[in-house]
């Protein structure tokens, strides 16, 4: 069974329902594409500095797509009739490997040395 990088009683953050451990394992999943599964059963055997900066973003990672679920569930962005548009926005995010995650968070996460496209690189 697939254990999220961050436990349920490790967590701190803003969600109290009982969906966290789905919330956590799909952030994982998500640091895990990001990652190129470069983590997927090593997590282990990452530095202390790895596991650290993965279990911060994991939790992140965790709030602001709780947060942003709406706005991230919504197939549209934008749409025109008869001259009038609407754009949804106000969500600073970059997708990344089919992973929408907020640039600051993604910037740690490369602190690991395990964002790069490079086969090999940060282990």
């Amino acid at each position: 069974m697939y254990e999220p990088y961050v436990s349920v009683s490790e967590y701190e953050g803003i969600i109290d329902d009982g969906s966290i451990k789905r919330r956590l394992i799909q952030s994982s999943r998500h640091i895990d594409s990001l990652t190129f599964n470069r983590i997927v059963g090593r997590f282990d055997e990452l530095t202390d500095f790895q596991r650290e900066i993965i279990k911060e973003v994991c939790s992140s990672l965790t709030d602001w797509e709780y947060e942003n679920e709406d706005f991230l569930k919504s197939v549209i962005d934008s749409y025109s009739i008869n001259g009038v548009s609407v754009k949804y926005g106000g969500v600073n995010f970059d997708l990344i490997n089919g992973v929408a995650v907020p640039p600051d968070l993604y910037n740690t996460l490369k602190q690991t040395g395990l964002c790069c496209r490079v086969l090999g690189a940060g282990i």
